[in-house]
């Protein structure tokens, strides 16, 4: 694929946001570039997707060639996530060259992983599943899929099934500081705990009745996490920090971090919390 000034922003950035862009920086009266070129177009049919070659010749638009630095040819620059990571200048051995681009290329099981997210962009929560469930065929070890998954089942309400994927994860995310683990497994921890609680209202009203009484604020605490409802959760996780720091070992201001983590898309309500909570430890 040929690309041009107008085309760029299209074909590279925000291609490379799928899989990893190779730009080919060319001439017509280049020698070295008729050796490279159609190296590259063999390598990109050979890895059958897995990355995308675009050229652009540099007579035809000084301005790309120019804004890379590009000072002598052959000049291949390779994109990922919409930035520029690698390049090299001149022809490369094929054996060097497919090194190159297996230092950029994702995986298989990556692909998949990538192509869920996409779904999940989308609203396609039983595509995203899918390819889920097929990264973690390709490599059973891919914990960040897995991870990926077992929120994607709490979402659905499935947590029966999600507690069953959580313990395959392997041991360095689950005895590590993992933080999407933490925050998951404290997700998944609320809703054993809603099982063997009072409903809801019977817990606020013996928090009404006696605030100082941590142990139901904190299983009311649970309870509004298990519905996703973190605001009032960490409003009363908050008040056992104020009430008494050592109150199980300190497990208000741990489950508020932990919390903090599953509520990152709401930047808003996260960043107020956080303010509070540092407030409340100074």
């Amino acid at each position: 694929m040929n690309t041009t000034l107008a085309t760029f922003e299209n074909d590279v950035i925000e291609a490379s946001a799928l899989v990893p862009v190779l730009v080919d920086f060319w001439a017509p009266w280049c020698g070295p570039c008729k050796s490279l070129g159609p190296l590259l177009e063999k390598l990109e049919h050979d890895y059958a997707g897995r990355w995308r070659l675009v050229k652009v010749n540099v007579d035809e638009h000084p301005q790309l060639a120019a804004h890379f630095q590009v000072r002598s040819i052959p000049h291949v620059v390779a994109f990922a996530s919409g930035r520029p990571i690698d390049q090299f200048t001149g022809v490369l051995p094929e054996s060097q060259l497919r090194a190159f681009i297996e230092r950029l290329v994702p995986n298989p099981a990556q692909l998949e992983r990538r192509a869920a997210l996409q779904a999940l962009q989308e609203g396609q929560g039983a595509l995203a599943r899918d390819h889920l469930l097929a990264a973690l065929a390709l490599d059973p070890g891919f914990d960040e899929a897995r991870l990926d998954l077992i929120e994607l089942l709490l979402d659905e309400d499935r947590s029966d099934d999600a507690r069953r994927e959580a313990g395959l994860l392997s041991p360095k995310t689950t005895q590590g500081i993992d933080v999407r683990y933490n925050a998951l497994k404290t997700r998944l921890d609320a809703l054993d705990a809603v099982a063997e609680l009072p409903s809801t209202d019977a817990l606020e009203a013996a928090v009404a009745a006696d605030p100082a009484n941590l142990d139901a604020r904190f299983d009311l605490a649970n309870a509004l996490i298990a519905r996703r409802a973190y605001e009032p959760a960490l409003g009363h996780l908050l008040e056992i920090v104020k009430r008494d720091r050592s109150f199980r070992d300190d497990v208000g201001r741990k489950t508020m971090l932990s919390v903090f983590d599953l509520a990152a898309h709401d930047h808003a309500l996260v960043s107020a919390w956080r303010r509070k909570l540092s407030a409340a430890l100074h």
